[in-house]
């Protein structure tokens, strides 16, 4: 029999080493990108726990006195949008763990007010079926694109200038995220600018994250965020698509303001074929397909059909 409880401190050294073997976390959030191959087992399961040991939202999955399987979410820019960040199934051949682990995941967001729940695993990934069974539904693939030494702007600066982002920019970032996004997308990701505000991911795991905009017509045309990690340099972006050249301005940003960080990563949707192709010409490979999902833990607001109303004639 199947139960779950508190996670303990040796919990974790136990699953990872479960077996003899070392279980690596299916799941990928924005700000771990280009640490879940560096580090050495060992160092991951601690820093792994350590993330644990300072969060509320774990569980694992346990039969008898052995550790099956471990989940862990957590919040993302508000308590009413959850992620998972960590998922680990030491049960290959018990299809209930992965789904028990995501249904009480589930359960509990709810109970904590959570209206939608993110997860990110490899297109290829078990997770994804083990997901789907659980309510969740997959709405994009995402393209990971790395460079150890991209190649730097080569021509004379563009004319696309960037500027420092501000509070007033957020909804006009909103709008040009309309732009971007197929309706696909955004109807699951982020239909109302609320929603958008909320379901916004962190980059970086520390502070020094940075925002800049491209003003174009009097509205935002184009926006980048760059976080410097050590020798990792993460950044992702957003571009009109009606102005090619803005692709551009904004990887030469990017690559400016990480010019000291060695390992350079981005998420790119599977929809920007414009910006993979702007990356490859920059040194970038494609190093991996990533899947996201998502699972509401409330039904949406449905708006009323409404019906015209027959005029009636009166006599005068």
């Amino acid at each position: 029999m199947t139960s779950a409880r508190t996670v303990r401190p040796t919990d974790l050294a136990a699953l990872v080493s479960y077996d003899g073997h070392v279980y690596p976390n299916a799941a990928l959030t924005r700000d771990r990108i280009g640490t879940e191959t560096s580090a050495h087992p060992l160092e991951t399961a601690l820093e792994q726990w350590f993330s644990f040991a300072t969060g509320r939202h774990t569980w694992i999955s346990i039969k008898g006195a052995t550790l099956r399987g471990l989940a862990s979410a957590r919040r993302r820019d508000s308590k009413a949008v959850w992620e998972v960040d960590c998922l680990i199934d030491a049960a290959h051949d018990d299809d209930s763990v992965l789904s028990g682990l995501l249904d009480q995941v589930v359960t509990d967001a709810a109970r904590g007010g959570a209206e939608k729940i993110f997860l990110r695993v490899q297109a290829d990934s078990p997770v994804v079926e083990a997901a789907v069974r659980c309510g969740f539904a997959p709405y994009l693939n995402e393209r990971l694109f790395a460079a150890q030494a991209p190649k730097t702007a080569d021509s004379p600066a563009d004319q696309h200038k960037l500027r420092r982002w501000s509070r007033s920019d957020a909804y006009p970032t909103f709008r040009l995220y309309n732009r971007w996004a197929p309706e696909t997308v955004r109807r699951v990701e982020a239909a109302t600018f609320r929603e958008w505000q909320h379901a916004r991911e962190r980059v970086s795991p520390k502070r020094g994250m940075q925002q800049r905009v491209i003003d174009l017509n009097g509205q935002v045309a184009g926006w980048l965020r760059t976080a410097a990690d050590g020798e990792i340099g993460r950044f992702d972006l957003m571009a009109d698509p009606a102005d090619a050249d803005l692709l551009k301005a904004l990887i030469d940003g990017a690559l400016e303001r990480l010019s000291e960080q060695s390992a350079l990563f981005t998420l790119v949707p599977q929809f920007a074929t414009s910006l993979s192709r702007r990356l490859e010409e920059r040194g970038f490979s494609d190093v991996g397909e990533y899947a996201v999902l998502a699972r509401r833990t409330t039904k949406p607001v449905e708006l009323p059909q409404l019906a015209p109303t027959p005029i009636q004639s009166f006599p005068t």
